[in-house]
């Protein structure tokens, strides 16, 4: 997402102003300029600041930048998910959103702050302390309590970081065993929003420039298709056992089996079946088996010397992807190349729904060195997190190897509808948990607004007002119940709960387990749902008819 923009036009000593802008080139532009415009809002807004404004007038329209800036930070999933029918005070999306929106605005007024004058600089400096005071009250409310294992040893970790520190690598971080966690990231004092928690110079990104130059780069340039991934894959493979390598202390600390869903045995499978999450696996590590076959063993035959056989076996190969998948981050170089690295240390920061650093993606052209700069605080002792990304729990397990903790926005499930040969807003359809939802009226039910009025439409083809009129209402009975029908239907896919009631399962079982109960859940809940707006819409059907019979 591109920055929100500062106005460059200052009216007066007294007088300034700020822009936001939604950009153009953002993809979903047209739905998110629909959105403002129903708000009140243009595409661009210039908000205006007077310091002899009253005393809550930096808190009022900073209510509507925050407005603004929410619906220009959307995602396609909170975007397909929002309640048009809630207040002002409601209008959060996700936690994710918040904190973006959040520091977009700050991120405004700290530039306005460098190229203004005195009596500008105390107005703008009011609302950046305003602003970060926001952040202070999210942070508290989301706050999560850190339970550090202290029966754990962290030599090798220590070890690592004591040699990243003598090659430049700048931390307010120590690494710690965190209970329900594995390995996480503690900050060592009081952190501040915008304090730079961790700062890595781009000599220690391992990236694609390591292949390059290696002798197997004469090799594989040769062949047609393969990625600058699927390189550092292999690269990995035998760097691990590399006793020269300038980065053994970081290997010698990467786990020799990672628990992805990409390691699931047999159980776990069996234990998945009917789920996302069972498809999602079998697609991914039947795309890596084609990619392994197509690679070995002719690469070793050819080139025993570069390959040598020992060490591309398919339990070497699958190691490797589960280390790319779960430890790599995408991050945008000096050059505007986006490339996908490992970062050493970086690796060890826990993903979370309510993360400390959010923005972390490229490397500052002005130290060339990588920054993690806080969107939250993070008090001392406190674990800090990152966003990985907005990932559902299906994906989450899959290639990191855990369930989030918390209720996961993104935990969708998505569905095939009949396009009903008419033309829609929206190509695909999904639903979540309706608890998620802070609209359970009439018409609503915590259902997405688009997956309901592209049912009623199949249903009635002509056009459908929000009305409670007895045709309307009928129509609305029979897309309830067919959706009753349909997510029953799903529901009975899963199979019984006490099938699942196992005792003494490893890992990869319980984490499957954990997975279809939270499908079950989300079944459940657009169900109940339905079964609620069911007896709204008979509650005002009676009112119709009551009132049709007095004529």
């Amino acid at each position: 997402m591109e920055p929100l923009l500062p106005c460059k036009a200052i009216e007066s000593d007294n007088k300034c102003s700020i822009v936001l802008e939604l950009s153009e080139d953002d993809p979903l532009f047209e739905k998110k300029k629909k959105l403002l415009q129903s708000k009140g809002f243009n595409s661009k807004e210039r908000i205006i600041f007077k310091s002899s404004s009253g005393p809550d007038y930096i808190a009022t329209t900073l209510k509507v930048m925050l407005q603004i800036a929410r619906i220009i930070n959307l995602d396609e999933v909170e975007l397909y998910f929002r309640e048009d029918d809630i207040s002002l005070a409601e209008d959060l999306y996700s936690p994710r959103n918040e904190l973006q929106a959040l520091n977009s605005i700050l991120q405004l007024v700290d530039i306005s702050l460098c190229s203004s004058v005195q009596m500008q600089k105390d107005l703008l400096q009011e609302l950046h302390d305003a602003v970060v005071d926001m952040i202070h009250k999210f942070s508290d409310s989301n706050s999560v309590k850190t339970v550090i294992v202290k029966d754990q040893n962290c030599d090798k970790e220590n070890y690592l970081l004591d040699w990243c520190e003598q090659n430049g690598v700048r931390t307010r971080l120590q690494i710690a065993y965190v209970e329900g966690a594995g390995r996480g990231a503690i900050a060592l004092e009081d952190l501040k929003v915008g304090d730079t928690a961790l700062e890595i110079p781009a000599s220690l990104i391992i990236c694609e420039k390591l292949v390059h130059e290696s002798e197997m780069y004469l090799v594989l340039k040769n062949i047609d298709g393969i990625s600058s991934e699927t390189m550092l894959l292999l690269w990995s493979m035998k760097e691990k056992y590399n006793n020269n390598s300038k980065f053994k202390t970081y290997f010698a600390t990467l786990s020799e089996e990672f628990r992805t869903g990409l390691s699931f045995g047999l159980k776990a499978n069996m234990a998945m079946a009917g789920t996302l999450l069972f498809n999602e696996i079998m697609q991914a590590k039947q795309h890596l088996r084609t990619q392994y076959d197509e690679l070995f063993p002719a690469l070793c035959d050819a080139h025993p010397d570069i390959f040598p056989p020992e060490l591309y076996s398919w339990e070497s190969f699958l190691w490797a992807c589960e280390l790319w998948y779960s430890n790599s981050m995408k991050i945008k170089f000096a050059d505007g190349k986006l490339r996908t690295c490992l970062i050493p240390i970086a690796s060890f920061l826990n993903h979370s729904l309510y993360p400390h650093v959010v923005n972390y993606g490229k490397v500052d052209c002005a130290t060339n060195s990588l920054k993690f700069c806080l969107s939250r605080p993070c008090g001392a002792g406190e674990e800090c997190f990152l966003s990985y990304g907005n990932f559902s729990s299906s994906h989450l397990i899959t290639f990191y190897g855990f369930l989030p903790k918390g209720d996961n926005p993104y935990d969708i499930i998505p569905l095939e509808l009949d396009d009903g040969n008419f033309i829609s807003e929206w190509t695909s359809h999904m639903v979540r948990g309706t608890w998620l939802s802070r609209n359970d009226k009439i018409f609503h039910y915590g259902l997405p607004s688009p997956f309901l009025d592209h049912l009623r439409r199949l249903k009635t083809p002509v056009l459908h007002t929000k009305t409670p009129l007895q045709a309307n209402l009928e129509n609305e009975k029979e897309v309830l119940d067919d959706l009753i029908n349909m997510f029953g239907s799903l529901m009975d896919e899963l199979g019984d709960p006490d099938d699942d009631d196992r005792k003494d399962t490893g890992w990869d079982v319980k984490l499957a387990i954990e997975f279809k109960n939270l499908q079950r859940r989300i079944y459940s809940s657009v169900i109940t749902s339905c079964y609620w707006g069911l007896k709204l819409v008979d509650k005002e059907l009676c009112k119709c008819m009551a009132e049709d019979s007095l004529g």
